[in-house]
């Protein structure tokens, strides 16, 4: 069963088209499912939030749509040192800032004009739009952990405000 959830109970459903979303990714530990795969065809750029756990799968995502990513604390080697441990990037209009685990984050993300932080780490989906900016954790889209479901998220930019659903692949 496929659920979906978003910062607003009056549009729990409402996604824009696909040319228009951000897909959010994060935690795959190495397992890049078909189920996330399908679910991000169509999206206009891919951010992964760390704990990729196999290069390829960058790759693999790339061939969908244009992807930035950040390194996790699994993330070792080459490859891995290769990847920034946080980044900003504008996307459809919104200012985003991505740290894998948000109990790290030094800066101030309102006062520097941040509309969105993204992070993962803990493999528990978390929306929270009470304040500016909107946090947002996908969950883990790779093997499950404890009870938790296995998701990720999708992000747009809605009358000049940042709006996230979270998917679920397979609770």
């Amino acid at each position: 069963m496929k659920m979906t959830y978003s910062d607003d109970p009056a549009q729990p459903t409402g996604l824009p088209p696909l040319g228009k979303r951000i897909g959010v990714i994060s935690d795959t530990h190495g397992l890049l499912r078909p189920e996330a795969l399908d679910a991000l065809k169509g999206v206009r750029h891919i951010l992964h939030a760390g704990d990729i756990g196999d290069p390829e799968h960058l790759e693999t995502l790339a061939r969908i749509a244009p992807v930035t990513a950040i390194r996790g604390n699994i993330d070792r080697g080459d490859w891995a040192d290769a990847l920034p441990e946080t980044a900003s990037i504008t996307l459809c209009g919104l200012r985003i800032y991505m740290i894998h685990n948000c109990k790290d984050l030094r800066a101030n993300p309102e006062a520097e004009g941040v509309d969105v932080v993204i992070s993962g780490h803990s493999h528990k989906p978390r929306i929270e739009a009470s304040g500016s900016p909107l946090w947002l954790n996908p969950g883990a889209a790779g093997p499950r952990r404890f009870r938790l479901p296995i998701s990720l998220a999708f992000l747009w930019k809605d009358v000049d405000r940042p709006r996230a659903i979270i998917h679920t692949l397979l609770a």
